[in-house]
């Protein structure tokens, strides 16, 4: 993703840095701002470390979701 290409708000990233899917929360200050697609602490991700995941790392944001839905029925 290039500087220009900022992600919008609920897109679902791959910071490539740390290996993790979140999703958008907000860009405030040149920095994006992420969550956990199950739970888990929000995070900060630089721009240039951050693209759009492809299908296998949506898929492994949305079992990460169900997995949590889960825990917290119980």
């Amino acid at each position: 993703m290039q500087a220009a290409e900022i992600p919008e708000t609920g897109a679902v990233v791959l910071d490539r840095a740390q290996d993790r899917v979140g999703v958008v929360l907000y860009v405030r200050a040149g920095m994006v701002h992420l969550r956990p697609a199950g739970d888990g602490e929000p995070w900060v991700a630089h721009p240039r470390d951050v693209s759009p995941a492809g299908s296998s790392d949506t898929l492994r944001a949305k079992v990460a979701e169900v997995n949590a839905a889960r825990r917290w029925a119980r």
